[in-house]
């Protein structure tokens, strides 16, 4: 009778995928639940026993535009396309905060998570992906202070804010896309993670951050708009301080970003299956 019940039990096969690009979507939509779990207790784990709690999201982007307004606009004297510097620079922070928040936690998340990945099956992917949950409640709260400053420089978004979580979209695969690379090369590559630090510092002057796009050579900005956070600065300016949308480098840099979304998620679930032998 027992051996009838273990016959009845479901037998699961874990094959690798058959080429490169196969990402076999249906088992991680099975696994969804998981994502959210991992999501919400990766929250959890961040604010418990803080001081400050939520504060640490508005610090960090806070203190990078105090920064930023006495080195590049009142000593550098860079332009701001005619935009109070403080807004100017938080508008930028916001995309670019969330981009290497959602990095950094990927690439180490595999670490910190090695216990469970040596125990049972699942898509390992879940764990870098389920870093967003943490960087997207950052992102929703830094946002309370630009509203602050956006009622004191007395600025209202255009309307072209509509389009806001269509690039949130395009913002969110981009950094995943990033932190799927990182993350795996992490395992493999223990000494890795050390670039990740210098990787995103020098990311982040490549990307206008804290000068208007417009100042990038008319030549070179083809090149510029390869880095698919080009366009996103450039499109959180355009959403609440009326920046100038250049509709070309958010075009390109959205299609650059979903294509290194889906290079990134193949790659990872190819090499996911060594990864508890790795670790």
């Amino acid at each position: 009778m027992d051996s009838g019940k273990i016959n009845k039990q479901p037998f699961v096969v874990v094959e690798p995928p058959r080429h490169w690009l196969e990402i076999r979507a249906q088992e991680l939509w099975q696994y969804r639940d998981l994502l959210f779990t991992l999501a919400l207790r990766d929250i959890k784990v961040r604010y418990k026993q803080t001081v400050l709690g939520v504060a640490w999201a508005v610090i960090q982007p806070f203190a990078g535009m105090i920064v930023f307004t006495l080195v590049f606009s009142k000593m550098a004297k860079l332009p701001t396309d005619n935009i109070p510097a403080p807004l100017f620079y938080y508008t930028g922070l916001l995309a670019w905060t969330f981009f290497s928040q959602t990095v950094s936690g990927a690439s180490q998340s595999l670490i910190e998570g090695s216990r469970l990945i040596t125990k049972v099956y699942f898509p390992r992917i879940m764990i870098p992906a389920s870093v967003v949950g943490y960087t997207a409640m950052n992102l929703l709260i830094s946002m309370v202070l630009l509203i602050v400053l956006m009622f004191y420089y007395h600025t209202v978004p255009s309307a072209i804010v509509l389009f806001l979580p269509i690039w949130a979209l395009f913002l969110v695969a981009t950094s995943m896309g990033v932190g799927f690379i990182v993350a795996a090369l992490n395992v493999k590559y223990r000494d890795f993670r050390y670039v990740v630090p210098f990787m995103l510092q020098i990311w982040m002057f490549a990307t206008p951050v804290v000068y208007p796009a417009n100042m990038i050579p008319q030549k070179w900005l083809w090149l510029a708009s390869l880095n698919p956070m080009t366009g996103m600065v450039n499109a959180f300016r355009a959403c609440f301080i009326g920046c100038t949308p250049n509709w070309s480098a958010i075009s390109i840099g959205a299609v650059v970003g979903l294509t290194l979304f889906v290079v990134a998620t193949a790659y990872f679930r190819r090499v996911e299956d060594e990864m508890a032998d790795i670790l």
